[in-house]
């Protein structure tokens, strides 16, 4: 029980590509807690020398590795794995059954973000975030 409440107000980031990793390096250099789930070891090479962070490999669509990540105790769970399908399962059971109080999930299909409107989750859409950086062009020639 000690453990869990040293980590209680942590991140738990789940997929460590490109989004995932920069998310836990920044938050890791802030000095907070921060916890790291992927299915390939190697994908933690994404990670700065200096993170301090948990690190744990494993099948994130499994309960018992989310519970070993201590889902349980996240104050924040940030979903960037490059399955849409898997990310809004997680996103689901991290509201579900895990309460978890902020919820981030990375979608890059944008049609998908209505199926959790409503849903006590943040919706993080690539496609959207490049769509408004060329918003210069719509009173353009």
């Amino acid at each position: 029980m000690a453990r869990k409440t040293l980590l209680k107000n942590k991140a738990l980031i789940i997929g460590c590509g490109r989004l995932g990793a920069s998310i836990a390096n920044k938050i890791s250099k802030e000095g907070k807690n921060v916890l790291i789930i992927d299915r390939s070891e190697s994908s933690f090479e994404l990670l700065d020398d200096s993170f301090s962070g948990y690190k744990i490999v494993g099948d994130v669509t499994d309960t018992a590795t989310l519970e070993e990540a201590y889902i349980t105790s996240a104050k924040d769970v940030v979903i960037a794995t490059g399955d849409d399908n898997v990310n809004l399962f997680l996103a689901y059971l991290s509201r579900e059954i895990y309460d978890v109080p902020n919820i981030y999930v990375r979608l890059d299909d944008p049609d998908l973000a209505s199926l959790l409107d409503g849903k006590r989750v943040n919706v993080i859409l690539p496609f959207q975030l490049s769509l408004d950086k060329f918003s210069f062009m719509r009173g353009g020639k």
